[in-house]
């Protein structure tokens, strides 16, 4: 949902112009719009589209568990002080709760996209998933990314209409390459012996819709919710029984209940990002393609 905020005159998001102008399209302004964002995946959306004419403030610090976020009384200052906060209703509760004392405009970048049912699991499971009835993980679809990025340009250019050709301009290079990126991983996917993909957490619902994947998760949406000693067992025969070379494990979580599985199944662990957080090295689509080569190697793809 984009939700816009009591102005009080069209320009309290406008940027000032500065220089002198000229016949050729607009240079971005040197004074930056300030805006605050959820997690590294919409930083990244923002960065690259808003450029040298946006500050994005990132609500999640480096190597923080983004589903366990709490803001500090600076960060709420941040987010009430920023002229627009973007993020991802549904995954960072703490983040969902300070929305209501932004100043600027409030950009829900999940609203309109077509959401995926959370998973429902049993009691025998040992994990509740707190997230609502819908799945978060949205940006693990370079599809889904597309279209926010519609959102994300849209948003700052009414926000600057100064830089709306540099806006534009960044958003079709950015579009460009997520198009690629799809056709990529739609080629790379398209002949895997092994359909379901076992992670740790069930992040990568959007992405295995989209490649013809199945997943089945250690645990929930919520990385935290512990599996039970049943689940563990009966995901163990799944993975030995199915054929299952591949159990997933991501930066931020434990390996050592997917290293039990995959031990005990006679399988291999390899590590699959949820880019929750900013990867190690690169960014998006570093990791996003580096993603591709562990699952056509663990699914076997051809």
């Amino acid at each position: 949902m984009i939700r816009f905020a009591a102005l009080a005159a069209a320009g309290t998001l406008a940027l000032a112009a500065c220089g002198t102008s000229s016949d050729s399209a607009p240079e971005p302004s040197a004074s930056s719009l300030t805006v605050a964002v959820s997690h590294y995946p919409v930083q990244f959306l923002v960065e690259r589209i808003g450029g040298d004419a946006v500050d994005a403030v990132n609500l999640t610090t480096p190597g923080t568990e983004p589903h366990d976020v709490e803001l500090t009384p600076q960060q709420v200052a941040e987010v009430q002080d920023a002229s627009a906060v973007f993020y991802i209703s549904g995954f960072q509760p703490a983040i969902d709760d300070a929305i209501g004392e932004a100043g600027g405009t409030t950009v829900d970048l999940a609203q309109g996209l077509p959401l995926r049912d959370a998973e429902t699991h049993s009691e025998d499971g040992g994990h509740a998933d707190d997230h609502g009835s819908t799945d978060p993980h949205v940006w693990l679809n370079p599809v889904l990314m597309q279209q926010m990025a519609d959102t994300v340009t849209e948003t700052l250019s009414t926000a600057s209409p100064e830089n709306r050709q540099t806006f534009e301009a960044n958003a079709a290079q950015l579009q460009s390459e997520l198009e690629a990126l799809n056709t990529e991983w739609s080629q790379g996917t398209a002949n895997c012996a092994i359909k379901t993909m076992v992670v740790s957490h069930e992040a990568f619902g959007y992405l295995a819709d989209q490649y013809g994947f199945d997943q089945r998760g250690i645990s929930g949406l919520s990385p935290e919710n512990e599996p039970s000693a049943a689940a563990i067992a009966e995901l163990t025969n799944f993975v030995r029984d199915n054929g299952v070379t591949t159990v997933y494990t991501e930066e931020l979580v434990d390996p050592a209940v997917a290293q039990t599985i995959a031990a005990e199944a006679g399988a291999q662990t390899a590590l699959l990002s949820t880019l929750e957080t900013q990867p190690a090295d690169g960014d998006y689509f570093t990791a996003m393609k580096a993603n591709l080569e562990t699952v056509s190697a663990g699914q076997s793809c051809s």
